[in-house]
């Protein structure tokens, strides 16, 4: 076992089992990279203030820089024995220069440390998911672009309602997905707000530091102000954890319309072969595993939100030991969504769709009985009383095993005289898309509009990226 930093205090050695309870170091060695840019950070800071020398900050400088190297050449492995990320650092470190790497830890505890490395951990994760994000929603773009003419019904209570397009129905996936983007940035922006590094283990300390210094470094805007709510803050792995779960609700719900779309029943889409699976006994299987998992592992989630809000909920000011819990579960939540958007992104992408498959339901659906009731009340009918003639027609053509447009004109003005030629225009399951013209409605020119502004918003994030 790697020694620990705060042994002088103890007479005797921690008991193994304590010593394996106690470390992280298998979850928060992904976070050694943001440990070494802040440990330079805070050294090249140190050296400024005078509070250690120049030739001891270009050790130290020099040392994380060749850590890095030979992590990533293979030639140095992570120790599983150290109690953490900083420790192993720390000690390797101090291993190569000697007295200077002692030195690094003046002025800092591991609580700023941690609270530090999470930060920019997850800024990093978030930019990463924000790019992953965007690329879905281009796929979604591109998808309903192709689509702005296939006809299908649309739904509510799983009950065919009105004709929408394909192409519409994908873009309200752009749209909420659009919105979890905006969900990002925004806690990557209050991320970004204040630096925890100086705050010490709580309460500061009484080297002459300089945070606004660290802070800028490091690419936030302020150093926290209260050194207390620095080390204890971890609202950003909440607000980031909420924003993967709202992106994971989306992604369900799109997975649950994609089994729903792909199954014999709907049969509007095909999914590639590269992205199903079959069955070990029935040889004519195609199943959308990919879209079931995503269904489940939306509810693990949900569990990471709520382990990181009940872990909160009854802490005291200010670093606790129950925050070490917090690594696990949100970093399980962005792979969880990494692993996601990876994998649906390509699915959607070489997706087939199936139009004539989608209008054949439109047709069956009497979802243009809205626009037959519209069609009287155009003709000076009050739409109650067009309502109501209106379902009394699609009773009796459900009795007579027809449909509204096969009715001729003389039976739909035994219903009423208001029925002339045009109806048949009225109630064409094209025309009732395109007459659709109300801002965000399903025509075709309503659908390459949102695309559009959909592309704008891709835009705009990208330039707020650079």
């Amino acid at each position: 076992m790697a020694e620990q930093l705060w042994k002088g205090r103890f007479s005797k050695a921690v008991d193994s089992r304590v010593n394996d309870f106690n470390s992280s170091i298998r979850f928060d060695q992904r976070m050694i990279a943001q440990d070494m840019k802040g440990s330079g950070v805070h050294a090249a800071m140190l050296a400024r203030q005078g509070i250690i020398s120049e030739e001891d900050c270009r050790a130290i400088l020099d040392g994380l820089a060749s850590i890095a190297d030979d992590l990533a050449a293979g030639r140095l492995e992570i120790d599983p024995a150290a109690e953490d990320v900083h420790t192993f650092v720390e000690q390797t470190l101090t291993a190569r220069i000697g007295d200077a790497g002692k030195r690094l830890h003046t002025g800092r505890s591991r609580n700023d440390q941690v609270a530090l490395d999470i930060r920019l951990t997850l800024r990093d994760e978030s930019i990463r998911l924000q790019g992953l994000i965007a690329a879905l929603v281009r796929v979604i773009c591109k998808k309903a672009g192709e689509n702005t003419a296939s006809v299908m019904p649309g739904y509510t209570h799983l009950q065919r309602a009105q004709p929408v397009t394909f192409g519409h129905a994908l873009m309200a996936y752009a749209w909420m997905l659009l919105r979890d983007l905006g969900r990002f940035a925004d806690a990557t922006r209050r991320m970004n707000s204040q630096c925890p590094l100086g705050s010490g283990a709580l309460a500061g300390t009484t080297y002459p530091l300089d945070r606004a210094f660290t802070a800028q470094k490091l690419g936030f805007e302020a150093p926290c102000p209260n050194s207390m709510d620095g080390v204890s803050d971890r609202d950003f792995c909440i607000e980031l954890a909420s924003a993967i779960a709202t992106c994971m609700m989306h992604l369900s719900r799109l997975s649950e319309e994609i089994i729903l779309w792909c199954s014999w029943e709907f049969k509007f889409i095909e999914l590639d072969d590269a992205f199903t699976t079959g069955s070990s006994i029935m040889p004519q299987k195609k199943n959308p595993d990919v879209t079931e998992l995503i269904r489940g592992k939306t509810g693990r989630v949900y569990g990471d939100l709520n382990t990181l809000l009940v872990m909160m909920k009854g802490l005291p000011l200010a670093y606790n030991k129950d925050m070490q819990e917090d690594k696990e579960a949100i970093f399980d939540a962005v792979d969880t969504l990494s692993l996601c958007l990876t994998t649906i992104t390509p699915m959607l992408d070489t997706m087939r769709t199936l139009p004539a498959n989608m209008r054949r339901a439109a047709a069956a659906g009497f979802i243009n009985a809205t626009d037959c009731a519209d069609y009287l009340t155009r003709k000076g009918m009050p739409f109650r009383d067009a309502y109501k003639l209106t379902g009394q027609m699609v009773a009796d053509c459900i009795a007579q095993g027809t449909v509204l447009e096969e009715l001729t004109l003389e039976q739909f003005r035994q219903y009423s005289p208001l029925f002339e030629q045009d109806i048949y225009q009225a109630v064409d399951l094209v025309n009732c898309c395109e007459g659709r013209t109300s801002y965000g409605g399903p025509s075709a020119a309503s659908v390459r509009l949102q695309i559009q502004q959909a592309q704008q918003a891709l835009e705009a994030w990208e330039e707020g990226q650079a």
